[in-house]
């Protein structure tokens, strides 16, 4: 199989390699004269110099309507968490624990709180700050049991007639053998069904990664917000460019291959609405981000508030059954 791209991503992606190369170049030299600075007046200034190019280089970059960036920005480090938007956008939240079948998942996180003044559900992928919070809570991939966890809340949530706020940000569901044993792609299969018929408003916000089936079995929802550097993508970068090309250093052109964007999904009708980052990312003012995606999520629980349940369930039905439209040609 050959995927083609589009003509100006093809353009787009050579000159962020160029500038990429670039920049790769000036750090080299900065590397080099670094330690001759603290002797040497003159080589003080050829770095400062330096350092100031690679400081434009990497706004260039920033700049380029590039999916690469988007998967970058995604992915950051410091980028806030769900669990922080959690804590940020709820009031005394208490987590609900356990499946009733099997164990209770640490990589999601469900339970009731106060959202804007009125009780809600919310449910949130659990991703750590370091590796040993990465490894507890299994680098944010539920199992199963997680996903069910987050089908009992929210069938909890129905029965009080109170919104469920989902907070995306999860590469994928856990892939693995013990997963696949306790039927990962039922569970996944379920909670997206259920999703889509469920009597009370959905609130979905995708604020990093939002990765294959395992982000979309919380992501049904009657608004889906994405922060404007989130993704959301039925296959990671690097998966896809090794299933397509045996290849996974291709990441950067299968990303814009994927259309993970949140302008390509907001254009394909994927997403209904775009929220915007403070300038560089989420991360470099979480306060502010979490005041918009605040804002936001107080403007369509006001919407939803007022279309009768089954208008609610009937529109969300329908604009699900809409996507992946195609056409035959001969």
């Amino acid at each position: 199989m050959v995927t083609v791209l589009p003509e100006r991503d093809r353009e787009a992606e050579a000159r962020a390699a160029a500038l990429e190369r670039q920049l790769a170049e000036v750090q080299r030299e900065i590397a080099v004269h670094r330690p001759r600075a603290e002797k040497d007046g003159a080589e003080a200034d050829v770095l400062r110099a330096l350092e100031a190019r690679a400081a434009e280089l990497r706004e260039a970059l920033m700049q380029m309507p590039i999916a690469w960036n988007a998967v970058a920005l995604a992915r950051h480090p410091q980028r806030p968490k769900a669990q922080e938007f959690l804590a940020a956008l709820i009031d005394d939240f208490t987590e609900l624990h356990g499946d009733r079948l099997f164990r209770d998942d640490p990589a999601i996180a469900a339970g009731v709180g106060w959202c804007e003044g009125r009780p809600v559900v919310a449910i949130a992928p659990y991703k750590g700050k370091d590796t040993r919070e990465n490894i507890a809570h299994n680098f944010g991939m539920p199992y199963p049991e997680g996903y069910r966890k987050a089908l009992r809340v929210m069938k909890l949530a129905e029965k009080f007639g109170y919104p469920v706020l989902s907070i995306v940000d999860t590469p994928a569901a856990f892939p693995g053998d013990a997963a696949e044993e306790r039927g990962q792609a039922e569970a996944i299969a379920r909670n997206i069904q259920e999703m889509t018929r469920l009597r009370t408003p959905i609130l979905v916000v995708i604020t990093g990664e939002g990765g294959s089936g395992g982000a979309l079995a919380i992501a049904v929802g009657d608004v889906v917000l994405m922060l404007e550097n989130a993704i959301y993508t039925v296959i990671p970068p690097e998966g896809c460019a090794a299933i397509l090309w045996r290849d996974a250093t291709r990441a950067r052109e299968a990303a814009a291959a994927l259309r993970l964007t949140a302008a390509d999904l907001a254009a394909l009708e994927i997403v209904d609405e775009i929220v915007p980052e403070p300038r560089g990312g989420a991360h470099m003012d979480p306060d502010r981000a979490f005041a918009t995606v605040r804002d936001a999520l107080r403007r369509h629980l006001t919407a939803l508030d007022a279309i009768p349940i089954d208008d609610l369930v009937r529109r969300r039905y329908d604009k699900y059954r809409r996507m992946g439209y195609y056409e035959e040609r001969p």
